[in-house]
């Protein structure tokens, strides 16, 4: 193929923040340009958007629905090639759903849909527009990730027993909302993120990882929901007893008040004959503990990580990587992915390895299942 990947995208707007992370992880390996965008639900804002990023002023859209329909139309060499959905949580599907029938990919952002009705939909369009779909849950990403993930399929570790996954941060521990800051007014508002604020917006990330690394689906959950800051609408913390397909059982923690605590994402999995910890705010290093013999610290860019961390690691050891990087590696997973399908040269989505609707419809089904656990007298909810 001689030229980049077209990419529009849909939010990302002025006083964004994902919106510029998916740019920048787009942009890392020199596979895809961006081209087109409706950056705001405000006309202006959006084509003001636009201006600050140099694009031009015509392939700068009012809104989504006039961008699938213009983008469309222009030639096959011209028009985006796919789409990269950057919004609140609500609009996650409606516009999924007219680029897929607009005949354009998707890049969406997680969680995937509003409800899980939406996602089963979503799913059925997908299959019937036969385009690709990549959900950013960019932690899987990671080099490190993908060795404990390794580790684990290994069987080096045994059977898997016991896993415990928690995402502390502090950042709405007091009532952000009511000082007008955007990025925490809407993942707040049941209209915009949902059934679940801390839930939906960061303990996706942590269902997601540990189905990743385990390599077993959740079968079922125990959760007791809060919200800690008065005259909030939607959860701020929360607790879930896991159950996995494989026998596996674990605890699982996301909590948005646990106060001075950053972005503490981190993951400890432990089997018969050794375990590992993962931690987002370390990402370069997975520690690997064992039964018969003296700890190890695994650091990525070494050659003493297995195919699947090397393949992803873009530096010489002792060179941070992190969350651009993670992020950016699903991008290109997805790139090589379309790529393959715009030339002919199909490439199972397996062997590029990144999140699909399938994941997708976990997280949802996790979510929706933690709300109703923690609402219920039965408590333990299937999956």
């Amino acid at each position: 193929m001689d030229r980049k990947l077209r990419m529009g995208m849909v939010g990302g707007g002025r006083d964004a923040f994902i919106g510029a992370v998916h740019r920048i992880a787009a942009g890392i390996d020199g596979k895809i340009e961006l081209v087109c965008g409706a950056f705001s639900s405000s006309p202006e804002k959006s084509k003001a958007s636009g201006k600050d990023l140099m694009l031009p002023v015509d392939r700068c859209y009012g809104s989504y629905q006039e961008m699938m329909e213009k983008e469309a139309a222009l030639p096959e060499g011209e028009r985006m090639d796919f789409v990269a959905i950057v919004t609140p949580n609500h609009m996650h599907y409606p516009v999924a759903s007219a680029a897929l029938a607009a005949g354009f990919h998707v890049v969406c952002d997680k969680p995937v849909t509003f409800t899980l009705a939406e996602v089963q939909q979503l799913e059925a369009e997908i299959k019937q527009s036969k385009k690709l779909f990549c959900l950013t849950h960019n932690y899987t990403g990671s080099s490190m990730v993908k060795e404990a993930r390794e580790l684990v399929k290994s069987g080096q570790l045994g059977k898997i027993r016991r896993v415990v996954v928690e995402y502390p941060q502090g950042w709405l521990a007091e009532d952000l909302e009511k000082t007008g800051q955007k990025q925490a007014s809407w993942r707040v508002d049941p209209k915009q993120a949902g059934i679940s604020c801390c839930m939906g917006d960061i303990g996706t990330h942590c269902a997601n990882l540990a189905e990743y690394i385990v390599g077993s689906p959740i079968k079922e959950l125990c959760s007791d929901l809060s919200t800690f800051v008065k005259g909030r609408k939607l959860d701020d913390d929360g607790n879930v007893l896991i159950r996995f397909k494989n026998g596996a059982k674990g605890v699982l923690w996301a909590s948005q008040i646990a106060v001075g605590k950053e972005n503490g994402l981190n993951i400890r999995v432990y089997g018969e004959k050794g375990g590992i910890e993962w931690q987002q705010e370390e990402p370069n290093s997975l520690v690997v503990r064992w039964t018969d013999k003296p700890m190890e610290i695994r650091r990525a860019g070494t050659g003493f990580v297995g195919a699947a961390a090397a393949a992803v690691t873009r530096t010489p050891a002792g060179h941070p990587e992190g969350y651009l990087e993670a992020f950016a590696n699903i991008y290109n997973n997805f790139a090589d992915t379309l790529i393959g399908e715009l030339t002919g040269n199909r490439i199972k989505v397996a062997d590029r390895d990144y999140p699909t609707i399938k994941d997708g419809i976990r997280g949802m089904a996790f979510l929706d299942a933690v709300v109703k656990s923690s609402s219920s007298e039965s408590k333990w909810i299937k999956l």
